[in-house]
């Protein structure tokens, strides 16, 4: 009788996937046509049996800006110290709303996403870069009514390269430490519902720690004033929504606003610096992910 061969007896193990094994973010670039879809599906059902649609992707940001701009620009007389203050408030504002979406809606995508994560296999991971995206994707209207009112202050004439990778450099920085974070609190937020009011406070908090309704002047001052180091005033910089807020006055706002306000010291060099960062926050995110991500079936 002859003896039957093991027909896979030869084939190294290396060369089979681990069924739920997963391989992480590169994940996201092999299931990329399940990524589409699930940013397809995020950008049509967001304002689904609505009647304004879209429309609400201009008005949250036109009347958050309104209310500032109201306060603090003509009862604070913050319009005084910083020229053109209409313009700098919203080039802050759009960088909060991207940083704000991504970040909560990456938070909840675990928990939002349950049904699928309980029945279905595939990368946790997909739901909370889609929902970056999704963010970046309701993030260019505000952008382009940004850059229409720059176009009437004559923005075209004064536009460079630098300009252009200024704008590229602050919505890459705000997406990635947004999906960084959103990978950590959201893993965290699928057994401890708790990290959802964390990263209520630290929404609340990012508005306020970051150049969007002062300038970073107002921040040098202050230290000085009271007698504090100075290296928190490089630590504040190094915040990588500062530097993104920065990054977009330095694109649409100088260009179009002849004023005495320097340009933040070190811009390129703290760009990379904070890149730098992000991408440690990115990696810290993940790996905490991977670590959870086994339990998220039996935690939800």
């Amino acid at each position: 009788m002859s003896q039957i061969r093991d027909p896979f007896a030869l084939v190294p193990r290396s060369s089979f996937d681990v069924p739920g094994k997963a391989g992480g973010l590169l994940d996201v670039f092999r299931w990329h046509y399940l990524l589409r879809l699930l940013v397809r599906t995020g950008v049509t059902t967001r304002y689904r049996n609505s009647v304004l649609g879209w429309t609400w992707s201009y008005v949250r940001p036109a009347a958050q800006f309104l209310v500032f701009w109201v306060v603090l620009g003509l009862f604070l007389n913050l319009e005084r110290g910083i020229p053109n203050y209409a313009v700098y408030l919203f080039s802050g504002i759009v960088v909060i709303n991207l940083f704000s979406e991504a970040f909560k809606n990456a938070t909840t995508s675990i928990v939002g996403n349950a049904p699928l994560v309980r029945k279905v296999y595939l990368p946790r991971q997909l739901f909370a870069v889609s929902a970056v995206i999704v963010a970046f994707v309701h993030f260019l209207p505000q952008v382009g009514l940004l850059l229409v009112v720059c176009l009437f202050l004559g923005w075209i004439t004064s536009i460079s390269v630098l300009s252009v990778l200024a704008i590229l450099a602050g919505a890459t920085l705000v997406m990635l430490f947004a999906l960084g974070l959103g990978l950590l609190f959201g893993a965290m937020n699928v057994r401890y519902r708790d990290a959802e009011n964390i990263v209520e406070l630290l929404l609340l908090l990012a508005t306020w720690a970051s150049p969007v309704l002062y300038s970073w002047v107002m921040v040098q001052d202050a230290i000085t004033e009271l007698g504090w180091p100075s290296w928190l005033l490089e630590l504040y910089l190094l915040n990588p929504i500062t530097q993104a807020v920065e990054l977009f006055h330095f694109a649409f706002w100088y260009p179009v606003t002849e004023t005495t306000i320097p340009i933040a010291p070190g811009l390129a060099i703290n760009t990379l610096w904070t890149f730098l960062l992000t991408v440690v926050v990115l990696l810290v995110g993940q790996a905490v992910f991977r670590r959870l991500e086994g339990r998220f079936a039996q935690d939800l």
